[in-house]
């Protein structure tokens, strides 16, 4: 991989869906299909939206670790990023990534209390194409 910031930093804005894993309340690890993040801060930084009454925010309140991937299956190809998540309930941090349409999901508004951010922070990534890995740090 040439360049690492371009590669992740594409590979998460062209995709819609992402997937975050988690450690759940038994010890073993979960993922869930997610909308691609709202906004990002390079590749370090990735924000979220989901439901502050889901599964993983109570695991996540719980044990912060997490793994984000991006996939591409056209050329099966994809980057597991690891790191942590914080549960964000601030309204400052709801409105930053509040988007139009946000009311179908959260019917209460950027102040619904079923409303969340998680505030991925990455620390490590792994590259993978062509079968072949490539580790990098962030």
């Amino acid at each position: 991989m040439k360049d690492v910031q371009k590669t992740v930093g594409l590979m998460a804005d062209k995709f819609k869906i992402c997937y975050l894993s988690y450690i759940d309340e038994n010890g073993f690890p979960q993922s869930r299909a997610m909308l691609k993040p709202r906004e990002r801060e390079g590749i370090k930084t990735f924000y979220l939206s989901t439901n502050t009454s889901s599964d993983k925010v109570k695991c996540f309140l719980e044990n912060s670790k997490a793994c984000l991937y991006f996939v591409d299956g056209r050329f099966y190809r994809g980057i597991c990023l690891s790191g942590t998540v914080e549960v964000l309930q601030t309204e400052e941090a709801k409105k930053r990534i509040w988007r139009l349409g946000d009311s179908m999901y959260y019917p209460k508004g950027v102040n619904d209390p079923d409303y969340c951010v998680l505030k991925f922070t990455a620390e490590k990534g792994r590259y993978y194409a062509n079968f072949k890995n490539e580790d990098f740090v962030i």
